[in-house]
């Protein structure tokens, strides 16, 4: 197997691992509690649940799914 083919491979599985990753991120912020950093990244205006990291967290585990459902849509 080359060298750039086994990069590749595990370019893949981290793609991969990021979405779950940063979903359990953003179950454990919102768990724990998001008091301190929700005093710094809120803003005037922003309806609290969409102020603090948790938020930003499942944001960025949905733009991460992109390699999941390409995965699933090329099996069917």
């Amino acid at each position: 197997m080359s060298r750039l083919h086994r990069s590749s491979g595990l370019a893949d599985w981290l793609a991969l691992a990021a979405a779950p990753v940063f979903a359990l991120m953003g179950l454990a912020t919102m768990l724990a509690g998001d008091s301190h950093s929700a005093l710094l990244c809120s803003q005037a205006g922003v309806p609290p649940a969409l102020a603090g990291m948790a938020p930003m967290y499942w944001l960025m585990a949905g733009f991460h799914l992109v390699p999941w459902i390409r995965r699933i849509t090329l099996r069917s």
